[in-house]
């Protein structure tokens, strides 16, 4: 009898409970407890053995089990505008309401956050540290208003100047220190290659793995991609993460000599979602695709993940963690968002018109202008918000969907004339 091998959604799952209920035993087990923003160097936390709690994970979970709007109204009653980011919203009524949500965030000792994804974070988090009475410390990322370019090749963006990876090592280095006092011991730097080490492994896997949703047709249903990422967010600086994505990539590659694909139904087209996932209505948006035999095979998600880095080379990591993709102008953001389209063979696009996420939106109706001349391929956007369910139609969107699908079925019908 054959041994039953464990799957990587079940792996998925798994690190996601053990993930949790690592960080609710931390302070028993005499750990600091962090808060930090998504796309915050974690691999200074995890050399200190720092148990961290990600908010923005967090809200998402909420949302996605329809749970935002106690929060989301708690928030407006708090004083909080709902013009503001709707997973802020959610945290900071979280943080007050002292609920016992499921999964749940135990106090933090500290926060910390860089304003590398938006500048909301800043004021998000000095609240969070004002609620809790504990330090707050901000990474402070300039935007890069100069055109720093792309490299078709490996479709990732450029590096920064140079005096721009100089002040953020140099927070880096202060990082370091306010991790020593809060700890109370010295940073090991050995440890730190080994931590980044892993997290290179995990990024490489994690790249590898999404990328097979390129392929024609795809084995990976691209909206898996919503599903996979939260790990990269949590757990980047563990093995086990790594181990997960190096396992999504073998599936993928098992399907590829199938002949098999997640997606279930016909792969009639091929579209780049562009945005965050609107995760109260993940199912409705899903469903919608599907029935029009419309398949996910690119993303920015992926992009903003991909966290490669020589290891041991600071300026190196602190040019990575200040070029995210938030972080660019907008001829940096069109000419990712033109490469994925082409490199993914992509027949349309979806744009979301997040309303939380006012740094996507303001550049939004511009970039799309200006790649759909490069690419010349239809695309739609549909007006929603990332946890926020009061900022959706669902007609709409399927309205939008069908719209698209139909531009596609011409455009073919037009190419194959």
């Amino acid at each position: 009898m054959s041994e039953r091998r464990i799957t990587s959604k079940q792996l998925l799952q798994k690190l996601q409970l053990d993930y949790y209920l690592d960080l609710n035993k931390a302070r028993y087990n005499g750990r600091k407890v962090a808060w930090a923003s998504s796309i915050v160097p974690q691999e200074f936390m995890e050399v200190m053995n720092i148990a961290v709690a990600y908010p923005e994970n967090h809200s998402a979970a909420i949302a996605a089990k329809k749970g935002a709007l106690p929060y989301i109204d708690q928030a407006e009653k708090m004083g909080y505008s709902n013009d503001i980011c709707s997973y802020a919203r959610i945290n900071l009524a979280y943080a007050a309401m002292k609920t016992n949500e499921i999964p749940p965030l135990p106090k933090p000792n500290f926060v910390v956050c860089t304003n590398n994804i938006c500048n909301v974070l800043i004021k998000w988090y000095e609240s969070l540290a004002k609620h809790f009475k504990v330090p707050f410390f901000l990474i402070d990322v300039p935007f890069n208003h100069e055109n720093c370019g792309v490299n078709e090749e490996t479709s990732t963006f450029n590096p920064i100047p140079q005096d721009r990876i100089d002040y953020v090592k140099a927070q880096f280095e202060e990082f370091i220190k306010f991790l020593e006092d809060i700890c109370g011991k010295k940073f090991d730097y050995e440890k730190f290659k080994e931590v980044m080490t892993i997290s290179n492994r995990t990024a490489k896997a994690w790249s590898k793995a999404m990328n097979y949703a390129s392929m024609m047709p795809t084995p990976l249903d691209g909206f898996n991609m919503f599903n996979y990422m939260a790990m990269m967010v949590c757990l980047r600086g563990k093995k086990e993460s790594a181990m997960l994505y190096e396992m999504i990539a073998a599936e993928m590659e098992e399907n590829i000599k199938a002949g098999k694909s997640q997606f279930p139904g016909e792969q009639k087209y091929r579209i780049m979602w562009d945005g965050i996932a609107c995760w109260p209505y993940l199912k409705h948006n899903y469903t919608s695709m599907l029935k029009n035999g419309v398949v996910i095979s690119g993303s920015t998600y992926p992009k903003a993940w991909e966290i490669v880095y020589e290891v041991g080379n600071m300026d190196e990591l602190a040019s990575i963690y200040a070029g995210i993709g938030n972080n660019r102008n907008l001829a940096d953001q069109r000419d990712i968002r033109a490469v994925i389209q082409r490199s993914c063979k992509c027949d349309g696009v979806i744009y979301h018109m997040n309303r939380s996420c006012k740094v996507m939106d303001f550049m939004q109706p511009e970039m799309r202008r200006q790649i759909s001349e490069i690419t010349n391929i239809p695309f739609v956007s549909f007006d929603g918000d990332q946890s926020d369910p009061k900022n959706f139609s669902e007609a709409q969107f399927e309205t939008r969907v069908e719209a698209l699908v139909e531009n596609m079925k011409g455009n073919k019908e037009g190419l194959a004339q």
